[in-house]
């Protein structure tokens, strides 16, 4: 799977690197990954000049991230709650990881790893297909198995509403302030194979058996044409850690 991330899934523009560094409002010189993955959002920070550490609970993920990263980014096998109050960072960011952590605590653990009037971040989105008669066609497809493959709002937001999760909870938050959202636009283009190999990496696909995984994806690839347009926008999420 972690071979599955790497290949499928898209990186990170430098747009999203001039985003939270304008926010910030001065240099980010240390930054901390909850989940990184195999470390796509890890190199668009570390290439320019961040020292990352990247943390991420499963093994095989991070001997991914180790063969792409530079050698000045530390790692660190651990799940969000396993980390401990002790350094604290400039920025610390979520790319699309940040469902997994527990609501309980979040916020509280979140705030002692930012420097006071450092930026936490948060980013990501699904990648929807641009045209409305091949999403149609997939939606059918998979309809038998799954009645969607995008992961709802943790808090229950409307996806109308005009601040999304996890902008709505920062709001609620005691220890951030000034929460701002934004979007990337992104548009890809991709084989119909590698837009499945994404999909295998959706965690709706993931928690099916595995011989229903072979036939929802055989099924997706007969509506397919052979290149398909995707919508990849990046919902931003950006809120300073308040003073004490």
């Amino acid at each position: 799977m972690a071979e599955a991330y790497e290949r499928f899934r898209p990186g990170y523009p430098a747009a999203l690197f001039d985003m939270v560094t304008a926010y910030a409002g001065q240099p980010i010189r240390t930054a901390l990954e909850i989940g990184a993955g195999t470390g796509k959002a890890t190199r668009l920070f570390a290439e320019r000049g961040v020292a990352v550490t990247a943390t991420e609970p499963d093994g095989a993920m991070l001997a991914e991230l180790r063969k792409h990263v530079p050698a000045s980014v530390r790692t660190v096998q651990a799940a969000f709650e396993d980390l401990r109050p002790g350094e604290r960072y400039g920025l610390v960011y979520a790319a699309a990881a940040l469902h997994w952590t527990n609501p309980e605590s979040r916020w509280s653990r979140m705030a002692a790893l930012v420097e006071p009037g450092g930026v936490f971040a948060s980013f990501g989105g699904p990648l929807r297909l641009a045209d409305p008669a091949v999403r149609e066609a997939v939606r059918a497809a998979r309809a038998a198995f799954m009645e969607s493959d995008e992961i709802p709002s943790p808090d229950g937001t409307p996806e109308g509403h005009h601040m999304q999760w996890p902008g709505t909870e920062l709001q609620r938050s005691e220890w951030f302030t000034g929460v701002q959202q934004s979007v990337i636009e992104r548009r890809l283009t991709m084989s119909a194979r590698d837009y499945v190999g994404q999909l295998s990496t959706i965690s709706a696909y993931l928690v099916l058996p595995t011989s229903e995984q072979e036939q929802v994806f055989d099924q997706i690839m007969r509506v397919l044409p052979t290149t398909v347009e995707v919508e990849a926008d990046l919902t931003v999420h950006l809120a300073h850690r308040r003073y004490e």
